[in-house]
């Protein structure tokens, strides 16, 4: 297990803490939640400290680079693919072709922007130790949405996503995902913690149903936008309640 957790942290970080293929960290994906725990424990300290000696906005920048940093922007990226594609004229051929192109266009730039500023502004309205639990329990959260999504889903075309919907065609694998899951999200946050993770799984049966009927199925685009938006939406609802 230890391997495992390497694998997906390594590749879900820019960290270097394994040299696991992909196809070997797609085996693991039902560990994304715990990646998910030790990257919201590091960006959840920075924030605690960052929210006693910094004005509330710049805190929700310096996280909100923090986490592009620690995550090499790469789930960012699917986001801004996703956009672009879902904007597309045209059959779903064209959409995932727009999303290969390696150039971000407007509807990806403003989404970036949107998502951005979402996240600095509700990281902003939270300090202190209740920052520390959100940022951790919403990270945790990002990551289950992802293995949610690849255990529902089915690739739109041969890709990234393949090796995951395939691991995660092991049922067994998507409750342990959300043992973890649970036990992080209510041992922290009780009740406001299961409103979070409603929220995350309303979100991935919406984004399933659109990529669906836009793209044919999902992609590695689509499960980096899975992430960002998942971690957003959990931080709303934290600062909401």
């Amino acid at each position: 297990m230890l391997r495992g957790i390497r694998s997906v942290f390594s590749f879900l970080t820019i960290i270097p803490s394994s040299s696991a293929t992909l196809e070997e960290t797609a085996k693991n994906m039902y560990l994304f939640p715990v990646a998910g725990i030790a990257i919201g424990l590091i960006v959840g300290a920075l924030a605690f400290g960052l929210s006693f000696a910094v004005d509330p906005l710049l805190v929700g920048l310096l996280v909100a680079a923090s986490i592009a940093i620690l995550t090499g922007v790469h789930h960012a990226d699917g986001l801004a693919d996703f956009a672009d594609g879902l904007m597309v004229r045209g059959n779903k051929a064209k959409r995932l072709a727009a999303m290969k192109d390696s150039s971000t266009g407007s509807a990806g730039t403003v989404g970036i922007i949107l998502y951005m500023t979402g996240l600095i502004i509700a990281v902003s309205l939270a300090g202190g130790a209740d920052l520390f639990r959100a940022l951790l329990v919403s990270e945790v959260l990002a990551k289950f949405a992802m293995v949610l999504m690849a255990s529902l889903g089915s690739p739109a075309a041969p890709g990234s996503s393949l090796p995951f919907v395939d691991s995660m065609r092991d049922k067994k694998k998507l409750v342990a995902a959300a043992a973890i899951t649970l036990v992080v999200v209510v041992g922290l946050e009780g009740s406001t913690g299961l409103l979070m993770l409603g929220v995350s799984i309303v979100l991935v049966i919406f984004l399933l149903a659109v990529s669906k009927r836009s793209l044919g199925g999902i992609t590695g685009d689509v499960l980096g936008a899975t992430n960002e938006l998942a971690r957003l939406a959990s931080m709303v609802v934290f600062v909401s309640v």
